[in-house]
């Protein structure tokens, strides 16, 4: 029996998670199987079908599955039998996934139907369920209003979560883009929260409460089956209890009891560090600017870590200027072509950024200056050449007339042999070029 539940902490559906996707439906065995999208943490947009059918298409095409939507925007004002007929999809389904969009705006949909103990039962019975940015934020026992926190002023506050992660404690928050950095010179960390209001709610939880952070383009991947978990993607997993930290890198397979231990053992009221389970040395009090050197990025550079995107287009760009500068015409162009690529295999995702933006941007300023590469390479080359030739003509024309017809014959020569013909006239030296 395949019981999975893989916690990504954004890029969903880029191509950063395609190996993390890959993994959790290549557990649940081979086609056909029921999948479905859950589009209620996005409900509330307006955009909300087009969001959908860019992830159905996502899943198409990076992954070869196909999945549905099990459309649950609205459990006040939806059909009824709507209503109950994504329930009943959800059901049957063997997986389930949910991503970007608001985690109070979804908890208060689900709250008022059957979801939760649906989603617990597929934990428990069999099956996956892939929670991702905002939906990953809902699976503790405790809920982060990242919205009302970041962009309203409410004060810092936990709200009750689906608490499906009974299997790691009764007092566990789920925290994903924990190593936002959008913020640039102010710090975006832990889901936009920052250091200051992640302490502040960490002092509201229980005595075993903490947090488990996921990176973004990260994905957790726990088998409850095996009762181990897989640390796949770009970042790291951090459990975090009370300020201090353990952080579990990319490959890493570990097992849930471990995981467990590890924050049990992040106790600032015994020690200031501890030794982990394998043998690390978990850190507390680091500053901002500390954290930010051990994760080897720059706080102020004002790139976001987990913009790959974004530092794509950069790469590229820099290729390009490069390609430009040795007049490397074919890497110009390979530069933007790679772009539009990169852009296109991004196309899919629900990037809150501006990123794509810049890309596109980013090939549009490519294309005109290879247009204005292209028009010096358009010029007539008798207009390129004009002033060059005349010169050597008029060397040539002062040889005869000091009767050194050696280096006279040497300049029509070199001339000849760079494809430019000089005739000598009634009418004066006349020069063109060799057809």
């Amino acid at each position: 029996m395949t019981r999975t539940l893989a916690i990504m902490g954004s890029g969903e559906t880029a191509p950063t998670m395609v190996k993390a996707h890959r993994m959790v439906f290549d557990s649940l065995g081979t086609d056909p199987l029921d999948a479905v999208i859950l589009d209620t943490p996005y409900g509330f947009q307006m955009n909300a079908a087009d969001i959908s059918s860019r992830a159905v298409d996502y899943f198409a095409t990076s992954l070869g599955r196909r999945v549905d939507v099990a459309e649950l925007r609205d459990a006040r004002s939806d059909d009824p039998i709507r209503i109950q007929g994504s329930l009943a999809r959800v059901a049957t389904a063997r997986w389930v996934f949910a991503g970007p969009g608001s985690p109070t705006y979804a908890l208060r949909q689900w709250e008022q139907t059957d979801l939760p103990g649906l989603l617990a039962d597929k934990l428990a019975r069999g099956g996956a369920v892939v929670f991702a940015s905002a939906a990953a934020l809902t699976l503790g026992r405790y809920t982060v209003p990242v919205y009302e926190i970041y962009k309203v002023g409410l004060e810092p506050v936990w709200l009750d979560g689906l608490n499906l992660l009974d299997f790691l404690g009764p007092e566990v928050a789920v925290i994903p883009h924990f190593d936002n950095s959008e913020g640039g010179n102010h710090d975006t960390r832990f889901c936009y929260l920052g250091e200051s209001r992640l302490s502040l709610l960490e002092s509201q939880m229980g005595p075993g409460g903490w947090v488990l952070g996921i990176d973004e383009h990260t994905c957790c991947v726990f088998d409850l089956e095996a009762g181990n978990a897989t640390i796949v993607g770009n970042g790291t997993v951090t459990i975090r209890r009370a300020g201090m930290s353990h952080v579990l890198s990319a490959g890493t397979v570990i097992d849930i009891d471990d995981m467990v231990t590890l924050a049990e053992r992040l106790n600032p009221a015994t020690a200031a560090t501890s030794t982990a389970v394998d043998g690390t040395t978990a850190e507390a009090g680091l500053g901002r600017d500390a954290e930010f050197a051990r994760a080897g990025a720059n706080p102020l550079d004002g790139h976001p870590q987990g913009d790959i995107l974004g530092a794509e287009t950069r790469r590229l760009e820099v290729d390009f200027d490069s390609s430009i500068r040795s007049r490397n015409v074919d890497g110009a162009v390979r530069a933007v072509l790679e772009l539009d690529d990169t852009l296109e295999s991004w196309a899919s995702d629900t990037i809150q950024s501006d990123s794509p933006d810049r890309a596109r941007e980013a090939i549009r300023r490519m294309v005109v200056r290879l247009g204005d590469l292209a028009r010096t390479g358009a010029r007539d080359p008798r207009e390129v050449l004009g002033g060059l030739v005349e010169a050597l003509l008029a060397e040539r024309a002062a040889a005869r007339a000091d009767r050194r017809y050696g280096d006279a014959d040497r300049v029509r020569e070199a001339l000849s042999a760079n494809g430019i013909e000089v005739r000598d006239t009634p009418g004066g030296t006349v020069w063109d070029l060799k057809s």
